[in-house]
């Protein structure tokens, strides 16, 4: 890999889970030239032959062990539940100083998985880059994914404060802006802003698929923009959104029984035909969401 030496931050770079965010990671340590080599695993024969034909990475190996010896930084890229089980595999192979950090969408479980198989002399930054399409595979990634997006770190008591700058500095050469929060406010708001929503694409295709069984007619032929760009969440990797919603079952829950009450509050005045509370809900929620759009093109301007 060509390299300008001003921009490099690790000599070494191990991805755990060649998916759209780990091959997206990789092209964008290439694009931008934040490291010295770039190592890779993948569980499956296909995905490592298709991740070596693509050629994004220095060295692609057959086990996690073999893909972190030397590294610098290793990112686990994995469904949250396989945290874990990589951290087994891992713990006896990782090098003095190394840092270890993730990109799952849960964070406290997370926390619980991997610090009981952390080393001494090995730190664990919790991380969640806030980007994403509905795509999987290692031919889905690209170098622009993270550009201008958030990434949420989450340190706690064994995260080092100088290793956390310099992970903030790799976020920041990938095009991304970094903030810190506690892992259990990280949960709650992706809760709010992403678990929910994600939820409820899948149980709107749920609906709208047993609808058609039951009256034998093609619903969903007629689907303008509006419903297709709504449940382009619901393509999403099933593995991946099982262990999301297992991993962070309390926050879920808690936003998944406010939203079912403002459903409830919904359905109740469409019952009574109260016209003008349902015009008031409608306008309040169009000036919220207004003032969000707002908000991120401030953020996307500066």
């Amino acid at each position: 890999m060509d390299t300008k030496s001003e921009n490099i931050i690790f000599d070494t770079v191990a991805i755990i889970g060649i998916g759209l965010i780990g091959s997206s990671i990789a092209r964008g340590i290439q694009k931008n030239k934040i490291a010295r080599r770039v190592f890779g695993y993948a569980k499956t024969i296909a995905t490592r032959k298709k991740a070596e034909e693509l050629g994004y990475m220095d060295k692609i190996f057959d086990t996690s062990a073999g893909a972190v010896h030397n590294a610098d930084l290793i990112i686990l890229c994995v469904p949250v539940g396989s945290n874990a089980d990589i951290m087994r595999e891992i713990k006896e192979h990782l090098k003095m100083g190394a840092i270890i950090t993730d990109v799952g969408s849960v964070k406290k479980a997370v926390i619980d998985q991997i610090d009981m198989y952390l080393p001494d002399g090995v730190s664990f930054i919790p991380g969640h880059p806030i980007a994403g399409t509905e795509f999987s595979g290692p031919e889905s990634g690209f170098a622009e994914l993270f550009n201008k997006k958030c990434c949420l770190l989450t340190p706690y008591t064994k995260t080092d404060k100088g290793q956390l700058n310099k992970l903030i500095s790799f976020w920041e050469e990938l095009g991304m802006f970094v903030d810190t929060m506690s892992p259990e406010m990280h949960d709650l708001v992706l809760a709010t802003i992403s678990h929910l929503p994600h939820l409820v694409a899948f149980n709107l295709v749920d609906t709208a698929s047993k609808l058609e069984n039951r009256e034998n007619q093609e619903f969903t032929k007629y689907s303008a923009g509006g419903f297709l760009d709504y449940t382009r969440v619901a393509s999403s990797d099933p593995i991946m959104w099982r262990d999301i919603f297992i991993n962070n079952k309390k926050a879920v829950i808690e936003i998944l029984d406010s939203f079912i009450d403002g459903l409830t509050d919904l359905k109740e005045n469409i019952q009574t035909d109260n016209a003008n509370k349902l015009e008031s809900i409608f306008t309040e929620t169009r000036k919220k969401r207004n003032k969000i759009l707002d908000s991120i093109k401030k953020i996307e301007s500066e």
